[in-house]
């Protein structure tokens, strides 16, 4: 039987996200500590653990059929490589910063400085396209201390709360690149395996359906059902079961996490009473 083979990296923020979902997907992962490669008992898939930054080269290569991987490193190295579905975790942004002292207002203010960074391709295409020339200083790892030391005028880093910027003495003066987790693919791959990709990708669609949703239920007058049922963003239509009380039913609908506090209000004012809200494990649409 033919094996999926995905890469998750082998450590950092991605990691223990990266394996989370895959157990979500009810995908049981047999993995120690250290290891370079683990199968699952109960889905054709093995998974890869692999430095973050090897990652692009492989798919492309066709070591890897898939690969769950930040979407900023796919904008740097991973030319050609087909993302098919976001998957709403490790989010974060790749930013200029400059000094917090500085006067730098916009990216055209950087003309003729030099740039610190782990992104050197991102940075070109971005002051490329503003047809503004920079100086840019390659570097690996603590990128922020770059112009604490005279190394750089300015970096370009990931970006995720702004803590490590703030702590640097930095201020975020554009965003070049909103990233997330995101399952990539391999430019080819046999029939077979697209086949246990699509399956793949169903469950993590469930899933992340799931964590975007909840479960809510409510008691409602029975006057009331067919107003309160216009408020209700749900999948097709409310369940609606009589309580044994005259007059009142219990009203079951799904709601987008988003909009949640909103409805909630709209509800209550409606009329609805004793709601009650519940997580999603899966939603199968």
């Amino acid at each position: 039987m033919s094996t999926l083979k995905i890469a998750i990296q082998k450590s950092g923020r991605l990691n223990e996200d990266s394996i989370k979902i895959l157990k979500d997907c009810g995908i049981s992962i047999n993995n120690g500590n250290d290891q370079l490669k683990a199968t699952s008992s109960n889905f054709p898939l093995e998974i890869l653990f692999l430095r973050n930054s090897d990652i692009p080269q492989y798919l492309l290569d066709g070591v890897v059929d898939c690969a769950i991987i930040g979407d900023n490193l796919l904008q740097e190295k991973g030319f050609g490589i087909t993302v098919i579905e976001k998957l709403g975790f490790s989010k974060c942004r790749v930013s200029v910063a400059v000094p917090s002292h500085s006067a730098y207002t916009c990216a055209a203010d950087l003309e003729g400085l030099r740039i610190a960074t782990s992104y050197p391709q991102t940075v070109t295409n971005f002051f490329q396209s503003r047809n503004i020339n920079v100086d840019i200083h390659q570097i690996s790892g603590s990128v922020e201390i770059a112009p604490n030391i005279g190394l750089s005028d300015a970096i370009v880093d990931i970006v995720s709360s702004g803590s490590t910027l703030f702590k640097n003495n930095l201020k975020e003066l554009e965003v070049i690149w909103n990233s997330e987790a995101v399952l990539a693919v391999a430019p080819e791959m046999s029939d077979l395996k697209k086949g246990i990709l699509a399956n793949l990708q169903f469950r993590i669609q469930s899933v992340l359906k799931a964590r975007k949703s909840k479960y809510i239920l409510m008691n409602v007058p029975n006057a009331k059902i067919v107003e309160i049922s216009a408020l209700l963003p749900v999948l097709k239509s409310p369940t609606v079961m009589p309580l044994a009380e005259i007059g009142w039913s219990s009203l079951h609908s799904v709601i987008d996490e988003d909009r949640f506090w909103e409805v909630i209000g709209e509800l209550k004012n409606a009329g609805a009473e004793g709601i009650l809200v519940c997580p999603i494990e899966k939603i199968i649409l």
